[in-house]
This record gives structure tokens, sequence and C-alpha cells, in this order.
């Protein structure tokens, strides 16, 4: 194995002696910034103070995802391994859920809960919570109309709209409330006291009481789990005095994405006799809309007296072009922004080169390789181009690394797509990959034709999928819509597939083709159905009413045993469909991961049927849902050269790409709270365009806080301004994301009527701007 070794740069020699030679505990704030080596540097830390600690004590290293947790327990087994010391001991890396589990775990009863208590997933604790929200609009619809856009009516929109907006309005308030430690009989005693009617937090609390009801008779879920932890430490001083004792050391990773009661959680575990580390970078806080995470702890952290804050600015990512760029986008926020209000969006530090001699020095500079295209690209075009150019420069270029990035999901699965008819070799980042939404849609296809057997237009679609590896032969593919064709224009599938004696529907169709064949055969040689290699005669090829006859029989064969199949639990159904449907280890793989999902769902849902399991199948095929295939995993991933990585920009935090496209610059994905801008929190169908998610949460914040009176329409704006910070930060992630070479476009967006076009992004113009004055100048 590889030794490991660590030179710091001086940055980093100044916060390892700030640590190390502190002759008690101590605070230490890190603002470190794209690339500069945060996940090295308290790996080394951690390895240092493992040597400081007791037998049965350990240093405690925090970090946001799972995927981190290996690299970061790999990097300290290098460090102590190259120490001479035994690795795997004295030092324990968690998830900051995981580590709520461990301390919920020990004392269970403390906090109300069974000794053997369950932790529902997020999967299940949302489905728990759409039953819950169906039973409430069911029960609450006309609550909603003083909302309504004038003109529109509610019952058109309770199937199609209403259900996800009524949703995210649930999970926000859910969240927040938890993250505030408030439990339903709480908010309900403030609700009844406040002076005025507050509809959406009435709204919240009754979704937020029956999902807690129906979450106990399951158990808790990860929301839970943290604000359990922070009462456990609360209630027992003694069991607090036990982990402080054993976890001396703190280290927090990705600090900036903390929220305020997991912040606490580790401020009470540290205690007055601990040391606490915290790295992140402000600049890179980009799930602000997604979380109850602010980075406004972070910073705040930074500024406190009893903290030693220190930058980490060094970074050997990327080429000098490419940070100056991304340094002009924090100079250009914090004093040219045209909304002061979100002037304080990025912050110092700038981005510094490594110094001479650094084990990573920076890339050479290639100014010439970063642009700001200016067409005004459809979305289509704009994707077209992009792939287009992505396949000359891979040709050109085989050994490097490249990525394309977009702000939304959706696009990405729309670029892969685009990236697999060219013929461009391709791995995702996404919600689900192509392999995954393939074994799902497959998979769930079936299943929908299972549910509804009387539907021939599905039955041929099922064809279509259970012949998809052939369906482009250019020889077969007649063939195939022939029957595809038969199959969804069938009056009476019975007599196709169980037919009664003297009534099989595919035994008089074959006996009438062949007639047909053969005197067409006579009459016309020369015709393409009966030219040679068509026709039966002395040539070795079968005829295509034979090759007709004998799919369709395969296939009832098939459908038969698939229809008789379907009184099986539906895992055991899935499985035996997986047979017949793939032939792959990986597909087979996956459709026996779907088979374990769908098992603990109806476990959880008697009552579910084959249309309920369609849905969720259905879900992950249109790439809504995460799901974790065998390909996707982030943990120890590695931008593949001579592939294009698609990823989200939120995916790609924390990797790295010799060249990154970065798409959809326009004013609707990056808003910079201009008259012209457009929301995506911001429904059509919703009056004033306000954003209810933003107003229900405004609305807990009154009950929470009787002295900030609830004024409607205000929280809709402070949203939109969150919403321009959070987006220059996510620019900011994915400018840093390129090592030299950097390609920005945007798009007009979609087209319906009445709609205008969008525009590039405010920042978008700065940068492309600044890069041509700074061009004219070399």
């Amino acid at each position: 194995m590889t030794e490991i070794t660590f030179i710091p740069r001086p940055s980093q020699q100044k916060i390892l002696d700030t640590i190390l030679s502190a002759d008690g505990p101590v605070r230490v704030g890190v603002s470190a910034v794209p690339g500069s080596g945060k996940t090295h540097i308290l790996s080394y830390l951690a390895s240092e103070l493992v040597q400081r600690v007791g037998d049965e004590q350990e240093v405690l290293i925090v970090t946001l995802v799972n995927a981190a947790v290996d690299n970061f327990r790999r990097r300290v087994d290098g460090f102590v391994r190259a120490k001479g010391l035994l690795p795997g001991f004295n030092y324990r890396v968690c998830t900051l859920h995981s580590l709520a589990h461990e301390i919920v775990q020990q004392r269970p009863s403390l906090v109300g809960l069974s000794q053997d208590y369950d932790i529902v997933d997020e999967r299940t604790a949302e489905l728990l919570l759409r039953e819950v929200v169906e039973g409430w609009l069911a029960a609450n619809a006309s609550q909603l109309e003083d909302y309504l856009a004038p003109g529109l009516e509610i019952q058109p929109l309770l199937r199609q709209h209403w259900p996800e907006q009524v949703l995210a309005i649930a999970q926000n308030f859910i969240k927040r409330a938890k993250d505030n430690r408030l439990a339903p009989y709480e908010l309900e005693d403030s609700l009844s006291r406040y002076p005025e009617r507050l509809p959406l937090a009435q709204l919240g609390l009754d979704i937020y009481r029956e999902y807690q009801n129906r979450l106990a008779r399951t158990g808790v879920d990860f929301d839970d789990l943290i604000r359990l932890a922070a009462q456990a430490i609360e209630l027992d001083p003694d069991f607090l005095a036990r982990l402080r004792q054993r976890w001396p050391y703190i280290l927090e990773d990705e600090a900036q994405d903390s929220s305020l009661l997991q912040q606490e959680i580790l401020e009470n575990l540290t205690g007055p006799s601990g040391t606490w580390v915290r790295v992140g970078d402000p600049n890179q806080a980009i799930y602000e809309t997604f979380t109850t995470a602010d980075p406004e702890h972070l910073r705040g952290f930074l500024r406190r007296d009893d903290v030693v804050s220190l930058p980490m600015p060094e970074s050997g990512r990327s080429s000098a072009s490419i940070i100056d760029l991304a340094n002009y986008l924090i100079d250009w926020t914090r004093a040219e922004h045209p909304r002061p209000e979100v002037q304080d969006a990025l912050s110092l530090p700038h981005i510094e080169p490594t110094p001479e001699g650094d084990p990573q020095s920076n890339p050479p500079d290639r100014p010439d390789q970063i642009h700001f295209r200016p067409e005004k690209f459809k979305p289509a075009q704009e994707i077209q181009a992009i792939v287009r150019s992505v396949k000359g420069w891979l040709k050109q270029n085989p050994t490097q690394t490249v990525a394309i990035l977009d702000a939304r999901n959706k696009r990405g699965v729309d670029i892969a797509n685009a990236l697999r008819r060219a013929d461009v070799p391709y791995v995702e980042l996404l919600n689900s990959t192509a392999a995954t939404r393939s074994t799902a849609g497959v998979l769930g296809n079936v299943l929908k034709y299972l549910a509804r057997p009387e539907d021939a237009r599905q039955l041929a679609t099922v064809f279509h999928v259970w012949k998809r590896h052939e369906w482009d032969l250019e020889d077969l593919q007649p063939i195939f819509q022939h029957v595809e064709t038969t199959l969804q224009n069938l009056a009476h599938l019975e007599d196709y597939l169980w037919p009664r004696p003297g009534r099989d529907w595919l035994e008089g169709t074959v006996t009438r083709g062949e007639e047909d064949a053969t005197r067409r055969g006579r009459e016309d040689a020369g015709d393409e159905v009966g030219s040679s290699e068509w026709q039966e005669g002395e040539s070795d090829e079968v005829s295509p009413h034979r090759l007709i006859a004998s799919l369709l029989t395969d296939f009832r064969n098939f459908v038969r045993r698939w229809q008789g199949a379907a009184i099986l639990p539906i895992d055991q159904l899935i499985l035996l469909l997986a047979q017949d449907l793939f032939d792959s280890p990986a597909d087979l793989a996956l459709a026996h991961k779907f088979a374990v999902v769908l098992r603990r769902i109806a476990a959880e849902h008697p009552d579910y049927r084959l249309p309920q399991f369609v849905e969720e199948l259905a879900e992950i095929a249109r790439n809504q849902r995460r799901f974790l295939g065998f390909d996707e995993d982030m943990g120890g991933f590695e931008p593949p050269p001579g592939k294009v990585t698609v990823a989200t920009m939120h995916r790609a935090k924390g990797l790295e790409w010799d060249r990154v496209y970065l798409m959809g610059l326009n004013n609707y994905s990056f808003p910079s709270g201009q008259p012209q801008d457009t929301y995506f929190s911001e429904k059509w169908f919703v009056r004033d365009s306000l954003n209810l998610e933003a107003e229900g949460l405004a609305q807990l914040e009154a009950l929470i806080n009787p002295d900030e009176s609830y004024v409607e329409g205000t929280a809709t704006e402070a949203a939109r301004l969150d919403l321009v910070k959070e987006r220059l930060r996510l620019f900011f992630v994915g400018l840093t994301r390129a090592r030299q070479e950097l390609i920005v476009t945007w798009n007009t967006g979609q087209q319906y009527a009445g709609k205008l076009d969008n525009q590039p992004a405010i920042p978008f113009v700065a940068l492309q701007t600044w890069r041509q004055a700074v061009g004219s100048k070399e």
C-alpha cells in the first residue's frame, strides 16, 4: 500500500499549530476555498490527535454524507499506518445522522423510545407523508381556494398540481418545526392563541400531527433522530459527561451545511473541556433551499470571540484564469450586484494558487479555453451544440476528463439521452442512472399491463419492451412494428392469449397470412415483401409470416406465465419477471434491489396492489426519485478520462474535471431579483406569485416568535433573495469544478403562450463582460 505523505501549506501549518500546540481545549473555525484540501488536512489532524487520546476515547469526525465517510476513513487509515500505528482504532467517522442514531440508541428510554425502535428511511417517510397529504386534500381542499389565482377552480388542479405543492409546504413546515424541537401539541397551543388566522400554519400543523401519529406506529424519521439526540444529551447530564469524555476532539467537515440543531448538538458534545474544529466554505452552501441548513451558522461561529478563525485560501485545483474568474464573481457580488441585499452571498477569502514547490501545483493556464457563449439557444439547441462540441473535444483529448453540468436534474437526463444518441461515452451522477431508469421502466410496464390485462395498447408496449434490444435491427424492425400494431388493434385479447376451442385468433391470422404471402409471391416476385430475403421456397430464410407467428406464440407463452404469477407477492413476481426480461448481471442485480424495496413497501402497506407498485417504479423510471443502483454511489467516484460526466451542479460539488460545460445560465435557473425574473417555487396557479412554502414557514415563525407578526408576501420576497444568494453560490461551485477549460451557455427556456424568453443571467453577463475586457488586454 502506498504511504500517504502530507506537506502542509503555510495556512494549513498554522491550523495544525493552533490546534496541536494549544495548552487546553480550543474552538477553531476554518474557511476553506474549493480545492484547498480540507479532507486531507482533517484526516492528517485526526491521525495526530489519535496519539493523544486514551484507550476508551476517540477522535470524532463528522461529515455530511455517507460517501465522504469511506473517503475519510481511508485517508485517516493511511496517515495512521504511516506513523507506525494500527489503523481503525481511537477514531470514529460518521455522518451527523448516524451520530444521532448512536446517541439515541444508547438511551432510547430517555426520549420515550423502545429498545428496538426502527428508523424510517427517507423514501418510506415521504410515502407516508404523501398519504397524509392525500387524506388532507380529500377533506380540506376548499381551504386552498383563497390562494388560487383569479379565474381558476380548485377541482381541476387537485389531481395534478396541488398534491405536490401541499407536500412541499408540509415537508418544509415539519422539518423546520422539528429543527426547533416543537411537537404538534405545542404548535396547536400557539395557534389557538394567535390573534389572526394562519391557514398555511393550520395546514402544516394538521399534516404534521397526522404524520407523527402514523410515524409513531412505525418508528422515527431522520429529523426525529436529530431532535431526540439533542433532547437526550440535555436530559441526562451524566450521559452527556460520558459522551464528552469519549470524544474529546470533534472535527466537523462541510460545516456550512449544518442546521441550527446540528450545530447545537456538536456544541453541547464539545462542552467546556473539548476541542471543536469546524471546516467549511460558506461560498459553497448550496443546500439551503432543500434543507434547514444555513451558512450563517458557520459565519456566526467564525465571528465568535471564543473561536480562532483561520482561512485556508490556497488551492491547486484550477488554472490562474479559472481562479481569477471565481475571485471576480466574489468581488462583483460583494460590490456590484444590483440587489444590495444579496451582496453578502459570497465572502472572502479569495482563492490563491499554491506556492512554488507545492505537491499539487496549479495546472497550466489556458485562458483561450474559457468561453461565455453569446448564442441565444433554445433548450434543445443548447444540448445539441454542447454534444457536438464535447464529441469533437473528446476525440482530440481522449485521456482528459470532462463534465456537462446543469442546475436541473431533468436537464441532465435530456443531456444523457442526447449523448447516447450521438454515441458519446458518458457516466451519470443524477437521481438515477439510465440503467436504473431502464430497468425500472421495463418492470413497470409489465406490471402496468398485469394490473390492466384488458388493455391492448399496454400489451403492445410490453411486446416492445420484451424485444427492446433487437428493435433497431434493420431487417427485424418492420416485423416488430407489424406485431406491435397488430396487438394494439386487437379487439378481444382473450382470443389471442386464452382462446376457447375453435376461437384461436393467432392460428387464424397465421393461416391467412401464409395464404396471402404465397399468392403475392407468385404475382410479384419483385415486391419488397416477396423479395428473396423474405419469401419461402428454396431460401433458408424464414418467411416473415412464420417469424410473426413464432414471435406471437413465444410472446403469448411469456404473458401467460406472467399472468399466472400475478398472484405472487410483489418481490417474487419481480424476480420471476427479471428472469424472463433481463440477461445482464447488473440488470438482474437491480431487479433484485427493486424486489427488496417493493417487499418492504408491501409490508408497510398491505392494502397496496399492482397499480401502486407500478407508480413506485414509474417515479424511478421518470427520474423523480433518488434510487441508488450499483453504478451510482458517489463514494470514491473518480471522473473517468475519455467519458463525459453528466451531473447536476449540486452533485458535482467536491469533484473536478479538465473541461467543464455549465449549461442553462439564464434568469430562471439563476435569478437576480429583477422585475423580469421568475422563480420556480412560485406556482402559476397561486395568486399574487406567492411562494406558499416560504409563506408557510413565515406563519410557523409567527407561532414560534409571537413578537414577529406575519405579513403576507414578505416571506415570498425574502425567499426570492435567499434563492438569488444560493444560486450565486451554485454558480461559484460550478466555476470551481473546472481545472483548465470552461464553457458557459444559456437558453431561452420552454416556450408557451404568453411567456417571454428567458434572458442570460446577470452574473453570466457580468463575467462575460469582464472576460472580454481581460482578453482585450492580453
